[in-house]
């Protein structure tokens, strides 16, 4: 992928080491602080936090500070990057369709975090809360997705990136509240709603990187490729395959592997918002 020279997104916490960050500034009541102290010695922010953390505006010194990884910060900054690539697409669709698109907050976390949907640790990957209209994601999933996933490349990365935000576009177009319903009452379609949420998300990723390709021309040799192996390699069917040897049908909840990427596939190929009513129309077993 080629995203050089792209911003990262505004709207972004970091929370890992157990704080929260916004753009590389802590929030809250030590925000506001160093910030008055900031306005009022006339010197940048970042100065006074070296300060307050027991260093120098101007020279070495020891700090609370935890080293900076830099390939952690390379990371971030790429996931950064593909969400504010997700923001502007998404501006211009809604635009089309009359509407404003109202903008997810991407959180980075470490080991766990909380959010409006509870307790979360950094097992259960990536993922959107619609209480709070947040994607979630603890970086070391993209080391698991190399080593443990065969999903390695960029591409793939943004994939994952463009499925959580896509479950945000479902939300607000209102699909999302059907399964809601679901579960409420305890369908026992429940499992079924489930994929069908799934692999429209995966629509939604096809579709923004269809849009995506027009705006900014970032795909690469074997980019497309690398996606598709990784939806490829996170099919229900798959998982279930290497984890215990035997597929249960039944217990499906994010669709195959052939599901996954045919969607993610008719999402690039048509680029149609309109087309993602198609996964909650179709019978079941036409997916």
């Amino acid at each position: 992928m080629n995203i050089d020279g792209q911003e990262e997104s505004e709207n972004v916490e970091d929370r890992r080491g157990g704080g929260m960050r916004t753009g590389g500034i802590a929030t809250g009541g030590g925000a506001i602080l160093i910030l008055i102290l900031a306005l009022i010695f006339k010197v940048s922010p970042s100065q006074i936090a070296a300060l307050l953390n027991g260093g120098s505006p101007n020279r070495g010194g020891t700090t609370t500070q935890q080293p900076v990884d830099s390939r952690e910060e390379e990371l971030r900054h790429f996931t950064a990057v593909i969400f504010r690539d997700t923001e502007k697409v998404w501006d211009d669709v809604f635009q089309q369709m009359g509407r404003t698109y109202p903008k997810p907050i991407l959180v980075f976390f470490s080991g766990q975090v909380q959010s409006a949907c509870g307790m979360a640790d950094a097992a259960v990957g990536p993922f959107y809360c619609g209480g709070d209209h947040r994607v979630y994601i603890d970086l070391s999933f993209y080391k698991e997705m190399q080593q443990q996933l065969h999903s390695p490349g960029e591409f793939a990365r943004a994939y994952v990136v463009a499925h959580e935000v896509g479950h945000h576009v479902q939300r607000v177009l209102g699909y999302a509240d059907a399964v809601d319903a679901a579960r409420q009452r305890r369908d026992p379609r429940e499992n079924q709603m489930s994929v069908r949420l799934e692999l429209q998300a995966d629509y939604f990723a096809g579709v923004w990187t269809s849009k995506a390709q027009q705006k900014f021309k970032f795909l690469e040799n074997g980019d497309l490729e690398s996606a598709i192996n990784c939806a490829q390699q996170i099919g229900d069917d798959t998982l279930q395959r290497a984890g215990s040897g035997t597929v249960r049908p039944e217990k499906f909840t994010h669709g195959t592997s052939a599901q996954r990427v045919k969607w993610f596939r008719k999402g690039y190929d048509t680029g149609s918002v309109s087309g993602a009513a198609a996964l909650f129309d179709l019978r079941y077993d036409q997916l």
